[in-house]
């Protein structure tokens, strides 16, 4: 009996060498024509991961991304250290796919905390062998982490992940705590299917002491099956919520944060909800972002990338480097759209682009 393999696509990106910056004022930071700065670097650096999250990755996985056109350690520490020292970037997180699916993680890590000493370092990531690298990653010059769970539940976990590896999932997160990796965030995509589970989701955050933050889906799923009519928005968890916990408005103490909180039960303790479909906040973003082929993306909903790769592979200095990730960053667009008639969701998907 022959199996049917269903081709999966990476998405093609509209790459260029050069943007159009005849307009742009002479300023070294990551300024876009909108006022927004951003200071905030996502270094996407593998498109494996070790779990199939359905809003994230097809069941196949991703397409393999060949060796010699993922950035290198070396390249990653590069670029890092322009970003920090040229362009003003304050916080580096190192997303993928998975990062921990790389072997070289910790000599990306450490290099980078040499290169830029005293810049925040965190990560993001499924935490499924966490608990074997935590300490290691802490002793490399890793500050802090953000780890996605989605749901507490065995059994709703393995559907939505296509894996069962919840038990991974919470000694990693333990071993993150004991490493000292704090503070210390989950990250929760609101399905229909673990609506229900919210609640104790919080719960067991709380009795754990690590900050819980609820994340409206967004059509960035690699079946384009998104659908705003069933996403679950942050009204309808607030509701599912308040059922069982009494919760008041904190709001943002810093306007590019993403989440909006909400005291938990009188405080200290809050839950956090990133509305970015129903309250967004494009106005405020203060994001760039280096896919891992070391492409720069300006929005997660942008197909407009600028490859610093290839200009670097082919003898580019600092600030010819530096130079074109401002020019890509000076076109970034105002905002995702996804409310407007003519939206269109991107042609790569979360786990391509990094998040």
């Amino acid at each position: 009996m022959t199996a049917t393999v269903r081709p999966v696509h990476i998405g093609l990106p509209r790459v260029r060498s050069l943007a159009e910056i005849s307009d742009r004022p002479e300023v070294p930071g990551l300024v876009d024509r909108f006022g927004r700065v951003a200071k905030d670097l996502r270094v996407s650096i593998t498109e494996k991961c070790s779990l199939r999250c359905t809003y994230c990755m097809p069941a196949e996985g991703l397409p393999e991304i060949p060796q010699h056109r993922l950035l290198s350690a070396d390249e990653i520490v590069r670029l890092v250290r322009i970003a920090v020292e040229d362009l003003g970037v304050d916080q580096i997180r190192f997303t993928g796919g998975e990062p921990l699916m790389r072997r070289d993680l910790e000599d990306i890590v450490a290099g980078c905390a040499r290169a830029v000493p005293g810049t925040p370092l965190s990560m993001t990531t499924n935490a499924v062998g966490l608990e074997h690298r935590a300490q290691r990653l802490v002793d490399a010059g890793l500050t802090r982490v953000n780890i996605s769970l989605d749901s507490i539940d065995r059994a709703h976990f393995a559907e939505l992940t296509r894996r069962d590896r919840l038990p991974s999932v919470l000694a990693g997160i333990r071993a993150a705590a004991r490493a000292g990796l704090a503070p210390l965030k989950v990250n929760a995509v609101l399905m229909p299917e673990t609506l229900s589970g919210a609640g104790d989701l919080l719960a067991w955050c709380l009795a754990e002491g690590v900050h819980l933050r609820f994340i409206e889906e967004m059509p960035l799923d690699a079946d384009h099956a998104w659908d705003r009519s069933s996403m679950v928005d942050a009204q309808r968890l607030l509701a599912v919520l308040g059922e069982r916990f009494d919760l008041a408005e904190v709001g943002r103490e810093d306007p590019s944060a993403p989440a909006e909180e909400w005291r938990v039960d009188g405080g200290p303790a809050t839950v956090g909800i990133i509305a970015s479909v129903t309250r967004n906040f494009c106005a405020d973003c203060d994001r760039t972002r280096l896919t891992a082929e070391g492409t720069v993306r300006s929005c997660l909903f942008s197909d407009e990338e600028v490859d610093l790769r290839g200009a670097m592979r082919s003898g580019a200095s600092d600030e010819d480097l530096a130079g074109m990730w401002r020019g890509a960053m000076w076109n970034k667009w105002a905002g995702h759209g996804i409310d407007t008639a003519d939206f269109e969701p991107p042609q790569r998907s979360m786990g391509a682009i990094g998040g």
